[in-house]
């Protein structure tokens, strides 16, 4: 666990901040590559990935401070952590994509066409974001006694995450990093082989809604707020982002249905 990379005088590296970076840059190259590949204004496309980011961190903040609410208005120090942590991903993605569908709409941009190219950049990214949340010691598991726990030593990360020390804890942060790079690779293959323009995009919604359900079992960083339904254990409750999960297969599952009727029609 190194939640400062290295510094020079005084300049500090965040890993948390360095990773969140290489996930961008690797995405936006696999968004530039794609959309010349496919003929598409990759220059455009760029200057839109840079507004959508900015209206994705307003959304992960705003879902953040609303799904734990009671929580920040009790300990109002705590506020200070959500301009440093990275928010929820399922609100980000939400503000992303509303604003996109705007932004496309705007300069007549071929929307579904392009979020095919994004599905997979988005994969991509998230996966260098939860390696950089491991590094860190935020979004932390529950506690295990498993072989590959672990077990985080860090008292400066402590103080600003609240993640347990000296305690075995599931890598729950590299699990998703995992299944979010299987993820863009799954959703790469699917991009050379799509039947029409907006699959790609959907199977990355279904597919990441059911990796983060599963994940969320496994995560120890939830206040009490952060559920919908709470009970005796984390396997028989629902978290917030759980909720999202559900929402967002659904609405994928019905984009998939529409998106293929459409093709046909």
């Amino acid at each position: 666990m190194h939640p400062i990379l290295f510094k020079i005088g005084p300049l500090t590296i965040h890993s948390y901040g360095f990773f969140m970076a290489l996930g961008v840059a690797f995405g936006i190259w696999f968004l530039y590559r794609q959309a010349k590949r496919q003929g598409l204004d990759a220059g455009r496309l760029i200057d839109a990935a840079f507004y959508i980011m900015i209206a994705s961190l307003v959304g992960a903040k705003l879902i953040l401070l609303i799904g734990n609410f009671s929580h920040y208005m009790s300990n109002p120090k705590e506020l200070l952590w959500i301009a440093r942590s990275g928010g929820v991903f399922q609100g980000g993605l939400a503000f992303g994509v509303l604003f996109a569908l705007w932004y496309f709409r705007k300069y007549k941009l071929p929307t579904w066409k392009i979020a095919d190219l994004v599905g997979p950049a988005l994969a991509l990214g998230h996966g260098f974001g939860r390696l950089g949340c491991f590094s860190a010691g935020c979004c932390y598991g529950r506690a295990c006694a498993l072989p590959w726990a672990a077990v985080f030593q860090d008292e400066y990360a402590h103080s600003l995450t609240g993640v347990p020390i000296h305690q075995g804890l599931h890598p729950v942060q590299l699990y998703e990093a995992v299944l979010n790079f299987a993820n863009a690779f799954i959703l790469y293959r699917l991009l050379r082989k799509k039947a029409y323009d907006g699959q790609v995009f959907t199977f990355y919604i279904i597919n990441y809604a059911v990796i983060r359900f599963f994940t969320e079992y496994f995560r120890g960083d939830h206040s009490s707020s952060g559920y919908l339904l709470e009970g005796p254990s984390a396997l028989l409750s629902l978290s917030v982002s759980q909720g999202f999960c559900l929402v967002a297969f659904a609405a994928g599952l019905i984009l998939l249905r529409v998106f293929k009727k459409r093709s046909r029609g």
